[in-house]
């Protein structure tokens, strides 16, 4: 049995996202989609005393269709120093703000990055390496790719030797579950209900921002209120 999951990669994603990682054997980065303006792609929130702020990587989008993620340019260097000044301000209070410094500082002031998908997947691979997880990460230009949104999927799946392919909720607009199911595949819809609150900064709980929020306030206990990673 081997657990799959095709998923557009996002920076800094939330804590759902790397559930989803934990839960499946290897994780394509589904970078070869177009890009999406004003999406998670290359932004996310954090907590702060005035509210949810938003963190946004400036991209160069050089026409409105065609371009894909992994085309897709980081247009200069400064936002990186701003962005970590930013966690700094709102975060050094933070009960685990100096261990997880040591290995984030580092990612927005040591590092270039030219591409989003290169930034994105450093920051993923680093907040997995903090919580262990061991998932297979790649990337879906690593791989021969099909016409059709669901035949790609399972083809890739077919690729990579994947019996299961676990799927976020939203893609049930768009995939047919048959073609899953003609090729031998077994379709799982991820459930992204029911996390537990945890102690956060700034007011009133709110879920849906970055893991880094998460990890600042509980450290690699910050596992305990995820469902998927030990």
């Amino acid at each position: 049995m081997k657990k799959i999951a095709i998923v557009q990669s996002n920076y800094i994603p939330w804590k759902g996202y790397f559930d989803l990682i934990a839960a499946v054997d290897e994780f394509i980065l589904y970078d070869d989609m177009q890009y999406t303006r004003r999406d998670w792609r290359n932004r996310n929130q954090i907590k702060t005393p005035q509210g949810v702020q938003w963190l946004t990587v400036p991209v160069l989008v050089k026409g409105k269709y065609h371009q894909k993620i992994r085309e897709t340019e980081i247009d200069g260097t400064d936002w990186a120093a701003v962005h970590w000044k930013t966690m700094v301000q709102n975060y050094r209070h933070a009960p685990y703000f100096q261990e997880i410094a040591l290995w984030l500082e580092p990612l927005y002031l040591d590092k270039k990055y030219t591409y989003i998908s290169h930034l994105n997947r450093c920051f993923i691979e680093a907040i997995c390496n903090y919580l262990e997880i061991k998932t297979v990460i790649t990337n879906s230009s690593d791989y021969t790719l099909l016409d059709g949104k669901t035949e790609r999927l399972s083809d890739l799946c077919i690729q990579v030797g994947g019996t299961e392919y676990i799927s976020g909720p939203a893609a049930k607009n768009y995939v047919d579950e048959d073609i899953f199911s003609n090729n031998g595949i077994k379709l799982t819809w991820f459930d992204y209900a029911g996390y537990p609150s945890y102690p956060q900064l700034w007011g009133e709980f709110t879920h849906g921002v970055t893991i880094l929020d998460l990890l600042f306030n509980c450290g690699r206990d910050g596992s305990r209120y995820m469902r998927h990673v030990a």
